[in-house]
């Protein structure tokens, strides 16, 4: 057999082992994706509640609850306080679903362990009980008729894994809470010390935005190049496995 024939059709071999090696990975990692992938792009948003730059959005989730507001005393001196009594938000009551109305998380107050019971707003995973806790960070009135745009820090507020181990949120370091509706205190039922401990429950929607440290790309052992964006990256070697033809001499 003539020698450059052979030696063709052993690189044909190798060539065609590589590439099913390849499309195997290939498609082991397409399966790992999500079934409900989100594609996540936060809205632009007022100067103060940009979150710094090296976190990425990896979660969504579409807010539906209420605000909980209780009547109490307040300092005369604040100009929020005409009347000595307004009414508190003593905790947020809300569910956060996906885009499939698949629930995620619910919100409210509670006592953060991670800074000897601090009462803060709380996020816990609806599937694995992972749980953060944030601290206010600013706020933006965007509309006049609803609660204010905020960003919040997680990174240095404190994350619980699940009693399993469970870390779904743990990677957390901002949220933005954005375009919100409704939600405002009441304007009725907090006038005088006898409205003292009434309580309002106001319905609300907002999203939540969820960030984590932005990851660089990854080099493993096969040659990666970026081709596209999101799910539709690929290697240089599936290109390669796809054109390269070895033909008999």
């Amino acid at each position: 057999m003539n020698y450059n024939v052979l030696k063709n059709q052993i690189t044909r071999r190798v060539l065609l082992v590589a590439c099913s090696t390849a499309l195997a990975v290939g498609f082991m990692v397409s399966l790992s994706q999500p079934a409900h992938a989100q594609n996540i792009t936060p809205p632009p948003v007022p100067e103060g509640i940009q979150v710094e730059a090296g976190n990425e959005a990896f979660l969504l989730g579409r807010g539906v609850g209420t605000q909980n507001y209780v009547c109490s005393p307040c300092d005369p001196t604040k100009a929020n306080c005409p009347l000595r009594v307004a009414f508190t938000l003593f905790t947020p009551q809300a569910t956060l679903f996906n885009d499939q109305r698949e629930q995620l998380t619910t919100h409210f107050f509670s006592r953060n362990p991670v800074q000897n019971g601090i009462i803060r707003a709380t996020w816990q995973d609806s599937r694995d009980t992972s749980t953060v806790w944030a601290s206010l960070v600013n706020s933006a009135v965007v509309r006049a008729d609803s609660i204010a745009w905020l960003l919040l820090n997680v990174k240095d507020t404190g994350t619980q894994a699940g009693p399993t181990g469970g870390d779904r949120l743990t990677k957390t370091t901002f949220i933005q809470r954005l375009n919100t509706f409704g939600g405002l205190a009441p304007s009725t039922g907090c006038l005088s010390s006898i409205d003292l401990g009434h309580q309002a429950f106001v319905p609300y929607k907002a999203d939540y935005f969820f960030y984590k440290k932005s990851i660089g790309w990854r080099r493993g052992s096969i040659p990666w190049r970026r081709e596209g964006t999101g799910r539709h990256n690929r290697p240089v070697l599936l290109d390669s496995c796809l054109n390269d033809r070895v033909t008999d001499q």
